[in-house]
C-alpha cells in the first residue's frame, strides 16, 4: 500500500509507484457502466416503439442491479483468488456480450437477459474499482480517489446520452449497444496488456486452494425478493399485487436476516440498521435515498418525450445533468475539514430530498429549467454526502469489518436501486403504463412515481442527520 498523510497527499509519488496509474485504468471500468446507464435511459422511448413491453420498464433496471450485486459479492471474494487482471477481463467480456444480446434483442424478454449479462459485467467493473480503493490507499485520501471517480462518471453520463440520441435519431437505437460492446471488448483486451505485472495487494492466494465463502443463500433471496415485488406490478390487481409486494418486502428483511448468520460471507457489517451507530444510520441514509431516487432516470425519459414533446438528447442531458451535478460537487467538497463533514453531509440529504419533491411538480408540469434545477440538486447531494458518508460507516464498524463495511456501501446503494425500480414499476403501471405508452399513460404516473417515495426521502433526511452527529 502507497502510504499517505492526513496533511498532505503526495500524488506525483503516488504516480510514480504505479498505483494511481493503475486505480485509474481500472475506474474506467466505471465509464462502461456509467455510459451504458445513461444511454440506456436516453433511448429506452425509441426502443418502446419497436419493442413492446413499457410495463418491464421497471424489470429492466432493477434486474441490471441484481446481476451488479452478484457480481460485486463475487469480485469481492475472486480478487482475494483470482487475479486483479482475470476478473477485469471476464467481468469486461460478461458486459460486452450482455450489449450484443440487447443490440439484437427481438423481445423485452431477450432485452432484459441481455440487461442481466450486462449487470454481471458493469457490477463487477464498478466493483473491481471499490476494491482496488480499499486495497492500494490508505483510508485518508478516499474521499480524494471517490473524486476521481466521480469525474470518470460525469465524463461518462455527458457521452452516454449523445451516443443514445445520435444512435436512435439517425441509425437505430441497437447501434448503441453496438458500440457499448465495442468498449467491453476493448477494456477486456487493455486489461491483458495493462495489468501484466501483479500489483501490491492485487492479489491474495487463499490457503490450500480453497475459495472464498459466497453469499448463494443470501443473493438467491434478494433476487428473489426483487422479483415479486417487480411482479406486483405485472396485472395490477389489489389482492394479487398487495400479496407479491408484502412477500417481496418480507423476503428484503430475510436478506439481512441470512446474512447475519453467515459471518464468512456476509455482505453488511453487524447489525446495519443499529441507530445508535453512524453504521446503521450510514446505510439506512443510503438505501433510503437510493430507493427514493431511482425513478427520475428510470421514467423522466418517457415522460418528458411522450407528455411534452421533449426531444431524446435534450432528456437525456437533463438526465446527466444530475450525474455531472454529483461529480463536481464531489470534487469540491474532496478536501473539507473533518470536523466540517457532519454539516456536508446534512447539506447533501436535504438537496436530495429537495430533489424528490420538486420532481413531484416539475414532471408532470413539464418545466425544463425547474427540472434540470431538481435534477443538478439531487445529483450534487449525492456528490456532497457519499464520500463521507462511506468513511463515517467504515471508520464505525467493528475492527474486523472493515472491508465489508466499505464494500456494503455500494451494495446497498444497488439493493436499493434494484427494489426502487421495482416498487416505481407498480407505480407506474398502476398509474396507466401497463394499458401502453401514451401521453394520457405518462400523465397518470408522472406525479405519483415521486409523491410515494417522499416519505423515504424524510427517513434519508433523519437518517443523515444522525449520521452528521454522529
Amino acid at each position: 500500500m502507497t502510504e499517505t498523510t492526513n496533511a498532505r497527499v503526495d500524488w506525483l509519488q503516488l504516480w510514480r509507484s504505479g498505483d494511481l496509474a493503475r486505480f485509474c485504468f481500472i475506474s474506467l471500468g466505471i465509464m462502461l457502466h456509467a455510459t451504458n446507464e445513461t444511454m440506456v435511459m436516453t433511448v429506452m422511448p425509441a426502443m418502446l416503439r419497436e419493442i413492446e413491453g413499457v410495463q418491464y420498464v421497471g424489470w429492466s433496471f432493477a434486474i441490471y442491479e441484481i446481476g451488479s450485486i452478484v457480481a460485486g459479492a463475487a469480485t469481492g471474494r475472486l480478487v482475494s483468488f483470482v487475479s486483479l487482471r482475470a476478473n477485469l477481463v471476464i467481468a469486461a467480456l460478461l458486459f460486452m456480450v450482455g450489449c450484443v444480446v440487447c443490440a439484437l434483442a427481438t423481445s423485452m424478454q431477450w432485452f432484459l437477459v441481455g440487461r442481466l449479462l450486462e449487470g454481471f459485467g458493469g457490477g463487477g467493473l464498478v466493483a473491481l474499482a471499490f476494491v482496488s480503493v480499499e486495497r492500494l490507499f490508505s483510508r485518508d485520501i478516499w474521499p480524494q480517489l471517490f473524486a476521481i471517480m466521480s469525474v470518470i462518471w460525469g465524463v461518462s453520463a455527458f457521452s452516454g446520452p449523445m451516443l443514445g440520441a445520435l444512435a436512435a435519431e439517425y441509425i437505430n437505437w441497437r447501434w448503441a449497444f453496438g458500440v457499448s460492446a465495442v468498449g467491453g471488448l476493448a477494456m477486456a483486451v487493455a486489461s491483458l496488456i495493462v495489468l501484466r505485472m501483479r500489483a501490491a495487494g492485487e492479489v491474495a492466494p487463499v490457503a490450500a486452494g480453497k475459495p472464498p465463502a459466497f453469499p448463494f443463500e443470501v443473493l438467491a433471496c434478494l433476487a428473489v425478493s426483487v422479483i415479486l415485488i417487480a411482479m406486483a406490478g405485472l396485472a395490477i390487481a389489489p389482492l394479487r399485487s398487495s400479496l407479491f409486494l408484502i412477500s417481496g418486502l418480507i423476503g428484503i428483511g430475510l436478506v439481512f436476516v441470512l446474512d447475519s448468520r453467515r459471518p464468512e460471507s456476509r455482505l453488511f457489517p453487524s447489525r446495519p440498521f443499529n441507530w445508535r451507530s453512524p453504521v446503521g444510520t450510514g446505510m439506512t441514509m443510503i438505501g433510503a435515498f437510493s430507493v427514493a431516487t431511482c425513478s427520475f432516470g428510470l421514467y423522466a425519459p418517457l415522460i418528458l418525450t411522450q407528455l411534452h414533446g421533449v426531444p431524446l438528447l435534450t432528456s437525456g442531458y437533463i438526465i446527466a445533468s444530475e450525474s455531472i451535478a454529483w461529480s463536481v460537487l464531489s470534487i469540491l467538497v474532496a478536501n473539507t475539514r473533518p470536523e466540517r463533514e457532519g454539516r456536508v453531509v446534512m447539506l447533501g440529504a436535504l438537496m436530495i430530498a429537495g430533489g424528490v419533491v420538486g420532481f413531484a411538480y416539475a414532471v408532470p408540469a413539464g418545466s425544463l429549467p425547474l427540472i434540470l434545477f431538481c435534477a443538478i440538486l439531487q445529483g450534487g447531494g449525492f456528490g456532497m454526502a457519499w464520500p463521507f458518508v462511506t468513511r463515517m460507516i467504515v471508520d464505525a464498524s467493528l475492527p474486523g469489518e472493515k472491508t465489508i463495511a466499505s464494500s456494503a456501501v455500494p451494495t446497498m446503494q444497488r439493493m436499493g436501486y434494484a427494489v426502487g425500480a421495482a416498487i416505481a414499476g407498480i407505480i407506474a403501471n398502476a398509474g396507466g403504463f401497463a394499458h401502453g405508452l401514451s401521453a394520457e399513460t405518462a400523465q397518470g404516473a408522472a406525479s405519483w412515481l415521486f409523491i410515494a417515495f417522499l416519505p423515504l426521502a424524510a427517513v434519508g433526511c433523519l437518517a443523515g442527520w444522525k449520521t452528521a452527529r454522529g
